[in-house]
């Protein structure tokens, strides 16, 4: 992925269209929160939104947030009981992200929601993330512009330092507001903090009427949301991987051209591109549980890039369960 030119661009008027015509075309983004730099692209378009993984080196596919303008665009693609509700107005635009059920017609990348029921939504402050929001006219999927692991960047310096030469654009809004990242509130179904951060459990009690428990964690499980563990999702299905050929009554998932003779039930890329593989990930997981329960066969991907992050995923949706 390195050796893309990436632009600096000023944040002013032709700043903005620029960086939002890279989002409507499918590219990444860094631009300013009120907290740090996040690393931005269509959240309905998998391969952007792989394309995110890729460029971060990050390991896993954990849930993404979702960068909306308002709460009538928050609306259209989650459903927020009465509490979501009354904080997203009391709270927004601001540091709070509200992890709620997806609409089925959201039309999101499964990979935003790292195929989970829910997804995590947030209204930032910034004026010029509110601006490329409005000039871009879609949903941003965004975690923090930095290589996975790194310090999140507070400068449009920061991340270039990181990311330059594998996003196409930072839209540079000096340095951020330095501070904590945003509180993320779930409901399951009464309000719980998943992450602590900008908007204080106390200023949440104040508007909900009640304290509101922080959630425990329980180690091994997997993120519903940045900064939260639960369960996964994985397909009923049982799992063999690195198969080169299906074994008698097992569909295949393949990976690349198939071996002479086999034809595969699905394939994650049949040209063997671990980015279009990352964009069909989830997608092909809920086609196997549509397809029923009988024993799968996945084709090895290389272990190599994005393909670490695939083969993660795929490992912990094998993994034995109870």
């Amino acid at each position: 992925m390195d050796g893309k030119q990436t632009e600096r661009l000023a944040g002013d008027a032709a700043g903005i269209a620029r960086a939002a015509a890279w989002l409507r075309a499918g590219g990444l983004v860094a631009f300013p929160t009120e907290t740090v730099y996040g690393l931005g692209a269509d959240a309905r378009d998998g391969r952007a939104v792989a394309g995110i993984f890729a460029a971060k080196g990050r390991p896993a596919f954990n849930p993404l947030i979702v960068h909306v303008p308002d709460l009538a665009a928050a609306a259209r693609l989650a459903v927020l009981p009465e509490a979501a509700r009354a904080v997203a107005a009391a709270f927004w635009p601001g540091p709070l992200t509200l992890v709620v059920p997806v609409r089925a017609d959201a039309g999101l990348s499964p990979l935003v929601t790292a195929g989970l029921p829910t997804v995590g939504v947030r209204v930032p402050a910034h004026p010029l993330a509110q601006a490329l929001l409005a000039g871009a006219g879609c949903p941003v999927a965004a975690p923090s512009a930095n290589p996975s692991g790194r310090v999140s960047p507070t400068t449009a310096g920061h991340v270039l330092a990181g990311l330059s030469g594998r996003i196409d654009a930072v839209l540079d809004g000096g340095p951020c507001g330095v501070g904590v990242e945003s509180t993320i509130l779930g409901f399951d179904p009464e309000p719980v903090i998943l992450r602590p951060g900008g908007v204080t459990a106390e200023a949440l009690a104040g508007v909900l009427g009640a304290p509101v428990p922080q959630a425990a964690l329980a180690a091994g499980d997997r993120p519903t949301a940045p900064g939260q563990l639960a369960s996964h999702y994985a397909p009923r299905a049982t799992l063999r991987l690195g198969a080169v050929a299906p074994r008698p009554g097992e569909r295949f998932v393949g990976f690349g051209p198939p071996p002479p003779g086999v034809i595969p039930d699905l394939t994650l890329s049949p040209a063997g591109d671990p980015v279009e593989a990352a964009a069909r990930l989830f997608a092909v997981l809920h086609a196997l549980d549509a397809g029923g329960d009988g024993p799968v066969a996945v084709a090895p991907v290389p272990e190599a890039g994005l393909g670490r992050a695939i083969n993660d995923r795929l490992r912990r949706a094998a993994a034995p369960r109870g």
